[in-house]
């Protein structure tokens, strides 16, 4: 069973989204609030798997409840689920932790697909999303020669990270330890100039 937390100021839609969450019988949402100090007073006691997280919250926005929660729960995956597209959002939203970025415009079988690329090691994002971001990488030179720029067994690693795998199955699959696997994602992160695993396969993406 998989716990899913909701955090969201807007009732209607934080209704909605428990619905298509628990239609599912293999999703369970275990909580459901509507402020960032909520969220982080008791998702940390249920400790759900992945948490559906609005940007625009009352009392803080919902970038610093995902900064706060992962530094509570490192583990946990926190898709954003808003209307905001602009680029400075996404990145921040990402760079505070999030591993996937959806509108509130997805249907409920977009949202629960996204679910289950989380679970896969995947990092769900709108279509128009994944463009703006990948766009961005786009400048003349700069993506292309950072990537180059890692070694062979670098470029494995993070070529393993963009086609959707955890790091337990990477290690399996090129036979290194999960901490060396961690060791060599820090050197990736550093080369690449990015601080999450989601912005690290996006570049290597933009950058083929």
């Amino acid at each position: 069973m998989t716990k899913i937390a909701i955090v969201d100021d807007n009732k209607v839609v934080r209704e909605s989204l428990m619905e298509f969450v628990q239609a599912d019988p293999e999703f369970k949402c275990v909580y459901s609030g509507a402020t960032a100090e909520d969220a982080l007073k008791h998702i940390p006691k249920l400790q759900p798997d992945i948490v559906l997280m609005d940007i625009q919250l009352p009392d803080a926005s919902g970038i610093e409840c995902t900064a706060g929660l992962k530094q509570l729960m490192p583990g946990v995956q926190i898709i954003m689920v808003t209307v905001y597209e602009d680029t400075e959002r996404i990145y921040k939203a990402l760079r505070a932790g999030a591993c996937g970025y959806l509108l509130k415009r997805c249907s409920p079988v977009e949202l629960v697909a996204a679910i289950r690329e989380v679970q896969q090691g995947g990092a769900p994002m709108s279509r128009e999303i994944a463009r703006k971001v990948i766009s961005s990488f786009q400048e003349p030179g700069n993506t292309a020669a950072e990537v180059e720029g890692l070694s062979p067994r670098e470029r494995e690693i993070l070529e393993l990270v963009a086609a959707g795998h955890p790091n337990k199955q990477i290690a399996a699959r090129v036979g290194l330890a999960d901490g060396t696997v961690r060791w060599h994602l820090r050197h990736v992160y550093n080369k690449l100039h990015v601080r999450s695993r989601t912005e690290a396969a996006l570049k290597f993406r933009s950058a083929k």
